[in-house]
């Protein structure tokens, strides 16, 4: 039997009257044999008299013998199990009791056995059990139905109780007045009423023998009834627990922190975070201060100032504060929160000097505070320190708790704090990042529309991405030539900063391809070409994956269920109401070419300057598919690709060019949506614009109509993710919703534009939202003055003379000399060069424009004369005086332009 069984048998009660004796000499040989013996192991008398003990046992019992009667001498007794063997060879578990039984001086052992599987126990005598109540390490007591303590051991002093005698007759309230009596209490008369035991309560509190400590413990109670079954009282247990509470307590805060820091990617709301989550758990008054750096994104620097981020208090207000959120926290040199920034270590006082000051300097208002002021009185300073970098400060106070910080605690404010420190700086990575990407969108998006005569304009960009505020979707106003603008409404697809990218790479593209005057097919055509070369240099075939995302061509607006035409007829017609100027019929060359009013230059397929490719016939290698081609549609389509090249293929765009002049308008569309125009009179219908495919896929070329828009008109330039609502996706919804929403007046047209996406785009739409809305406006017949001058040299100087009254009727003497200049070189060349009728116009508008009309289709170069030439110096003057110049191509030929600034004349 080993010790454990030894163990187990003194825990039974032991009764002598149900036990079987036997009597054995010194050598262990049966001397007296009982009936109850002979009925325990079957033997009789005179077979079991004479056996030895061993007989009597299994073998490995029997093994045991030797050591046994070693024991019984030395302790004068044994008591624990065997295995005896029953005649007939079956086994008997006994408890087995030897005591010595000498009575002559002869050795004599008496053996009590009781079989194991029937006895109730051994009999546990009071200095036994009073043994095991006094010295047990747990708190035991004993209450009376009253519930006044008339018995307990002395464990429990150790939780800070009195004396076992002083305990006699009190309540428990009387006892532990710091502990929740009435509580404790209840849960005695419950026990006390049903008789059913309680385990494990636990509770907290301040007990007396520690006041100013915080302990936990677990009570059991249990009710003791007399013989007649009637409750006596309530024993209780009481164990300390205080250790494993404050580690579940650090556990919870940890798991707290976890959920509540970090929820956001804002570095002043992560410092706030941190703050709410350890006041009250761990300490009372809590600030967080962050390297100025770091709040602005940047890697951290100690030459800034360090500027409390977040702070709080159990006190509503933060009255301890000295210093507000978003403030500079200066700290005089050497004081502890300056030292743990430097050498990135932790440091704990437990007890404050109270008349200390306070830490931090350049208080505002100048005032000043003691720690006795404040009401601190113990602290903790750890440094926010993530990534081998220090980036603040965290410093935690205690006030109204009175026990001061120990090592646990500061273990604990770490360990907060290396978890909020990854957060703080994951929000400044994000806010580095973001700004960047801000940074980036600024610069590829208009600060602002240029000033100009021909149109009223303004935009609204709301972006799908939130977080990055980084988008695909631009708008554009560009001026052209003539006072005219070009308005560009585009989209890429995705979002994002490769959107962005993509999105600036072709904003470039359209404002340096809308600089050589073309109409808007060919600026698309061009576009085009550029979009699909450039993925098809990286990989990326036309038709690919890019376009995914993008507006189809088919669809118009990228949008199921449409083709890109407008419900119902269109624009109304009439005299005074917008015109739909129809495309060119099949056996006109290109589309766009049709015919102006007479004696004025309107955008058509015009022939482009000498090198400049059209559409359809770029110049490009001979093994470079063009656009409509069926070697571009059936290019291998590899994987998706990152770039801005790859984002761009399948790109939309809508291109419009309008002339202030006669109020004509040219517009052609990549795969987007067709504009709206709100009319004079508040109808709002949609251009019939033929849609050609989106950018880089391939496709038919492209064409544009003409309109004439009535002064007071308004253009509205959408991209397609104002049309999309929810799950109705259908042209035809989203334009009824767009008309509803610009049928809306309001007082200006900013305050318009705003209204309509706000309508119309959620707060975070599911994609890129853009509007531009442009006013038209007419200049007046005051403003422009033209003439016809006849292919005769000497007309020259008649054109310089009606230029000169001219701009004396326009009180601008002052610029009469480099007007003639120009006038009379530009005139020159055209007669000079060109064949056909040549015509002269002036414009007054923000700048004053000089135009000649030839009929020839060479575009002149500037040259750079040597001294002996003749000539050759002609557009080299006007580039001189003029501040601007250029060729643009009209269906009548080309026209020669120069600009000149009103503000202040050329010397």
């Amino acid at each position: 039997m080993g010790a454990q069984e030894e163990h187990d048998t003194a825990r039974h009660r032991f009764n002598v009257a149900d036990a079987a004796p036997l009597l054995l000499d010194a050598h262990g040989i049966v001397t007296g044999w009982t009936r109850d013996a002979e009925r325990l192991l079957d033997y009789g008398a005179s077979e079991a008299v004479g056996m030895t003990a061993a007989a009597l046992l299994t073998a490995e019992d029997a093994g045991r013998v030797p050591e046994l009667a070693q024991r019984c001498r030395a302790d004068g007794g044994w008591a624990g199990l065997l295995t005896a063997v029953r005649k007939g060879g079956r086994p008997a578990r006994l408890m087995v009791r030897v005591t010595s039984a000498d009575t002559d001086g002869t050795a004599r052992w008496l053996v009590l056995l009781s079989e194991l599987a029937e006895a109730p126990g051994w009999d546990m005598s009071r200095p036994v059990l009073e043994q095991m109540v006094t010295r047990s390490p747990i708190g035991i007591a004993i209450v009376d139905t009253d519930l006044r303590c008339v018995w307990s051991n002395p464990a429990l002093e150790q939780f800070g109780s009195a004396p076992a005698p002083e305990r006699l007759g009190l309540r428990f309230g009387e006892i532990q007045p710091g502990l929740d009596a009435e509580e404790i209490e209840a849960q005695m008369r419950r026990v006390l009423e049903t008789g059913e035991p309680v385990v494990e309560y636990e509770h907290v509190g301040r007990v007396r023998a520690a006041p100013h400590r915080e302990t936990a413990h677990t009570m059991s109670f249990t009710r003791i009834d007399d013989d007649q079954g009637n409750p006596m009282g309530v024993y209780y247990t009481v164990v300390d627990i205080t250790e494993r509470h404050r580690a579940r307590q650090r556990l919870a805060l940890l798991d707290r922190a976890g959920e509540h820091i970090g929820r956001g990617l804002d570095i002043r709301q992560t410092a706030q975070e941190l703050a709410d989550v350890a006041v009250p758990a761990l300490a009372d008054y809590i600030t967080v201060d962050l390297l100025e750096s770091v709040l602005r994104g940047a890697e951290p620097s100690m030459q800034v100032p360090l500027v409390r981020a977040g702070q709080q208090s159990v006190n509503e207000g933060v009255p301890e504060a000295v210093v507000g959120v978003g403030e500079v926290a200066a700290y005089l040199p050497g004081t502890p929160p300056l030292r743990c920034l430097a050498e990135g270590t932790s440091w704990r006082e437990e007890r404050l000097d109270p008349l200390a000051a306070e830490w931090a300097t350049d208080i505002p208002g100048g005032r000043t505070a003691t720690f006795l002021e404040l009401g601190l009185h113990s602290v903790l300073v750890v440094p926010i320190r993530a990534r081998g970098a220090t980036l603040g400060v965290t410093t935690f106070f205690r006030r109204h708790r009175q026990e001061p910080f120990d090592e646990d605690d500061l273990n604990l404010a770490e360990d907060l704090v290396s978890r909020a420190a990854v957060c703080v700086d994951n929000a400044r990575r994000y806010t580095r990042e973001r700004q960047a990407a801000l940074v980036l969108q600024r610069s590829l998006l208009p600060h602002r529309l240029p000033e100009q005569d021909a149109v009223e304009v303004t935009a609204c960009y709301r972006p799908a991405d939130e977080l990055t505020g980084l988008g695909g979707d631009w708008y554009d106003l560009i001026p052209l030539s003539g006072a005219r603008v070009a308005l560009v409404v585009g989209e890429v697809p995705g979002h994002g900063i490769a959107a962005a990218a993509a999105m600036g790479r072709l904003r470039t593209a359209v404002r340096t391809l809308a600089a050589l005057d073309l109409p808007p097919e060919e600026v698309l055509g061009h576009l085009d070409d550029l979009v699909a070369r450039a993925a098809r240099e990286e990989g990326v075939a036309a038709g690919g994956s890019g376009a995914g995302e993008g507006c189809g061509a088919a669809g118009g607006s990228g949008l199921p269920g449409g083709s890109g035409a407008a419900e119902g007829s269109g624009l109304p017609g009439g005299a005074e109401a917008a015109e739909r100027v129809e495309a060119a019929p099949t056996d006109t060359p290109t589309p766009g070419h049709s015919e102006p009013p007479a004696g004025i230059p309107t955008p058509g397929h015009l022939e482009p300057p000498a090198g400049t490719p059209t559409p359809g016939h770029s110049q490009t290698p001979a093994d470079t598919p063009t656009p409509g081609s069926s070697r571009a549609l059936a290019a291998p389509v590899d994987p998706p690709d990152e770039s801005d090249s790859a984002q761009a293929v399948g790109s939309g765009c809508v291109y419009v060019v309008y002339d202030p002049v006669d109020g004509q308008c040219a517009m052609a569309a990549a795969g987007h949506p067709a504009p709206a125009v709100i009319l004079p009179d508040g109808t709002v219908a949609f251009v019939d614009l033929p849609q050609g495919p989106s950018l880089g896929v391939g496709g038919p070329p492209f064409e544009a109509v003409e309109l004439a828009l009535a002064p007071g008109s308004t253009l509205a330039l959408h991209t397609d993710g104002l049309l999309a609502h929810g799950e109705d996706r259908s042209l035809a919804a989203g334009r009824e919703r767009l008309r509803e929403a610009l049928e809306q007046s309001a007082d200006t047209l900013d305050l318009r534009c705003r209204a309509v996406v706000d309508s119309l785009a959620p707060d975070q739409p599911h994609d890129d939202v853009a509007l531009l809305l442009a006013r038209t406006r007419l200049l007046g017949p005051e403003q422009v003055a033209d003439w016809d001058v006849p292919v005769d040299p000497a007309q020259v100087a008649e054109a310089r003379k009606a230029a000169s009254r001219q701009l004396t009727e326009w009180g601008l003497e002052e610029f009469a000399f480099t007007t003639e200049l120009v006038v009379s070189e530009l005139v020159t060349n055209a007669i000079r060069h060109a064949v056909g009728p040549i015509r002269l116009r002036l414009i007054r508008a923000r700048t004053l424009m000089c135009e000649v009309l030839d009929s020839g289709s060479t575009a002149p170069h500037l040259r750079h004369p040597r001294t002996t030439d003749e000539g050759g110096r002609g557009l080299l003057l006007v580039s001189q005086f003029a501040q601007r110049w250029g060729t643009r191509f009209v269906p009548e030929g080309k026209v020669i332009w120069a600009e000149q600034s009103l503000r202040e004349p050329v010397a």
